[in-house]
């Protein structure tokens, strides 16, 4: 949620946080604002799409430090939208926001744009190290106050909410330590004359968190500004915050209930306005309420259970996976709200928003989730049998999922049809389909044949799959260098995943330049060359497809296993590599040995999945979104256009040139 103009007042006012040597304690964290605080905090790549590797060091470092102090957190995640509609206004608004700071980031100007992936990396590196995790069905501020109070212990958290909730923080000093600022409301609440504690929600409501403030609050802070302004300001200043004249006008009433009937007094004539926004303040006030057991705490001490009715319309193995964080908050919002909101990126405002190209993937989704079962089967069949006979009976109404998403600078709502794959699982049996039957929907949707991955490493197989695809359905069609660059992005990962403690191989030690030289590649900051918009867009659209394809293979309960995302993609890395390409430096050049037959695996892999024939409505849906652009900026022939489906004589004879040991220093592009 969040409380507007809380956090600078309380930060402004030293005389509320105490400083501490905070260790051996539970920590309950708000994982949703600790991902968003490291990245942004330290400055991590935005433009280039993300660097998921630093990101991923930086995490473990921090629950390094935790570990190092005694400390164990415990991490509660956000899910879907909340399904109240509440929030909607305030969620297309920073949805729109986010729309033109990305727009900002393209042109080299100043943004807050989180990269789409650095969930799913948080996620990942979190069950990597063990930390506990749980993702709440949806918005998780009460549930994490209500397993703090229980448990007596602080939250980690950016939300100026938490500065309503009547939380006690305890803590024990020692030799290692954490250094923080601890905040209770019993401090604030002294400094406003013993001000009741019960009355800060009503603080909170009035001046509108992320739910808005209830119609008629907005007078009602007025005269109490005129009021409060009458008698001197706050604490000896003329200038006090709203905030600051708010709460001195909540310390004049002993109870909530005193305070709301001088609501309905101060809104006048009779009771009718002034009683209605009364209910409404008591209403939105309960979402501050603690409850002295928490549902989380079971999950916490090893009852791995999925609360009962935690997400209605799901079966019990995908709650179970959404508990764990692993079902993506898409899904949610798809069965509860029918309604899906598209994370922006940084692309070509000019062109089709990049989540165009994954369309297909998540009208998939769509269809397992809602034309479930029997219906959907019989749906598919009776279509395959009658044939003309349909149309002339009149297509029965379709369903849709409404998708919020960037049309140029703006938010559109569009109404996206489901469709169900051809040979579509029970959703509510999903859990007992063979692995085989769930492996062939993912297939059959991303368009490949499964021997096409045959020479790829396992735990690569998703993401070659989806390159594969990337290179169907993205527009602009990606260019040789883009997705050589890619996959050179994708050998450099592998290395560096294998050069860790205790992964290292024997040849280890030949492969320790090749990294070297790559990582010398990097775009850093600062560099007066801006960025390549082009190769941000088609980067974006393979996020796009890889984020909706991670989304689908959790919904099939992994059928796939899911890439090293922290080592998958770095943007800096993967810009640099395309310049130095683009440059006229051979990729084959850049490497040596394994690493060289893993790009030619990797490559020859994507394009085998690049060339195959897309399903009848994925060939349908592209005709239709090209007449939707109107072919603005397809580009597919002339200058940087590549045919993607090279002969096996072409292809050898590119790694014919690997690079001799002796020029394995040489990664000069200049």
């Amino acid at each position: 949620m969040g409380v507007q103009g809380l956090t600078t007042y309380v930060e402004g006012n030293r005389r509320f946080l105490q400083d501490v040597k905070f260790r051996d304690s539970r920590l309950v964290i708000d994982g949703c604002s600790l991902y968003f605080r490291l990245y942004f905090n330290h400055c991590l790549d935005q433009q280039h799409g993300g660097d998921y590797d630093a990101f991923s060091c930086l995490l473990s470092q921090f629950f390094a430090a935790l570990a190092a102090c005694n400390i164990q957190p415990y991490v509660v995640l956000d899910g879907g939208i909340d399904p109240s509609n509440k929030k909607l206004p305030t969620l297309r608004q920073r949805l729109l926001s986010k729309i033109k700071e990305a727009d900002s980031l393209s042109h080299g100007r100043n943004g807050w744009v989180l990269p789409i992936l650095t969930r799913d990396v948080f996620i990942q590196v979190l069950t990597q190290r063990g930390i506990p995790l749980v993702q709440c069905p949806f918005e998780a501020d009460r549930e994490i106050a209500c397993l703090a109070h229980q448990w007596s212990c602080p939250v980690l958290t950016n939300d100026s909410d938490f500065y309503i909730f009547d939380l006690d923080c305890h803590y024990l000093s020692s030799h290692h330590y954490i250094s923080a600022r601890c905040y209770t409301t019993n401090g604030l609440c002294r400094w406003f004359g013993g001000l009741n504690k019960m009355l800060l929600p009503l603080c909170a409501v009035l001046t509108g968190n992320d739910y808005g403030a209830p119609k008629g609050a907005e007078t009602l802070l007025s005269l109490l500004d005129l009021n409060v302004s009458a008698r001197g300001g706050g604490r000896g200043k003329g200038n006090a915050s709203r905030i600051e004249r708010l709460l001195i006008w909540l310390s004049s009433f002993s109870s909530p209930v005193e305070a709301l009937e001088e609501v309905s007094r101060l809104m006048g004539d009779g009771l009718k306005a002034g009683s209605r926004l009364s209910s409404q303040l008591w209403v939105g006030m309960q979402e501050y309420h603690i409850t002295p057991q928490s549902t989380l705490a079971r999950w916490f001490s090893g009852g791995k259970a999925a609360p009962r009715g935690w997400i209605s319309g799901l079966p019990e193995c995908l709650s179970l996976a959404a508990a764990q964080g692993l079902l993506a908050p898409l899904v949610v919002d798809t069965v509860v709200m029918r309604r899906v909101l598209l994370i922006p990126q940084v692309e070509n405002s000019k062109l089709a928003s990049s989540h165009w190209s994954a369309r297909a993937l998540r009208q998939a989704v769509y269809g397992i989730l809602l034309l479930r079962g029997h219906d959907a089967q019989t749906q598919v069949h009776e279509s395959i049998k009658q044939g003309a006979r349909v149309q002339t009976q009149g297509p029965s109404a379709p369903v849709c999922v409404e998708e919020y998403d960037r049309l140029d600078l703006n938010l559109k709502k569009n109404q996206v049809e489901a469709h169900p794959p051809r040979y579509p699982l029970c959703l509510d049996t999903i859990g007992q389909a063979p692995v085989t039957a769930r492996l062939g929907i993912l297939l059959e949707v991303l368009g490949i044949k499964e021997a096409a991955l045959t020479p790829v490493p396992r735990h690569l197989n998703l993401a070659v799959a989806v390159t594969g695809f990337w290179l169907q359905e993205a527009t602009p069609t990606p260019s040789q260098p883009q997705l050589q660059a890619l996959v050179l992005g994708m050998v450099y990962g592998e290395l560096s995943r294998n050069s860790q403690p205790g992964n290292q191989q024997l040849n280890w030690a030949a492969e320790r330049n090749v990294l070297a030289g790559l990582e010398r590649l990097r775009v850093r900051p600062g560099e007066k060359r801006g960025l390549d918009v082009g190769m941000a867009h088609s980067l974006s659209q393979w996020q796009a497809c890889l984020w909706t394809a991670l989304c689908l293979n959790q919904l099939l309960l992994l059928p796939m296993p899911e890439p090293h995302l922290s080592w998958l993609f770095s943007g800096t890395l993967v810009h640099g590599l395309f310049k130095c390409l683009k440059g006229g430096r051979a990729a084959e050049s850049l490497l040596g040995g394994g690493s060289g037959q893993l790009y030619s695996s990797l490559l020859d892999a994507a394009k085998n999945c690049g060339c195959k024939a897309k399903p009848p409505s994925s060939a349908a849906e592209r005709r239709k979104r090209g007449q939707r652009r109107g072919r603005r900026g397809r580009g597919r022939g002339g200058r940087g256009a590549w045919s993607g489906c090279r002969g096996t004589e072409e292809i050898n004879n590119m790694f014919a040139l690997l690079m001799s040991e002796d020029e394995s220093d040489d990664y000069d592009c200049n």
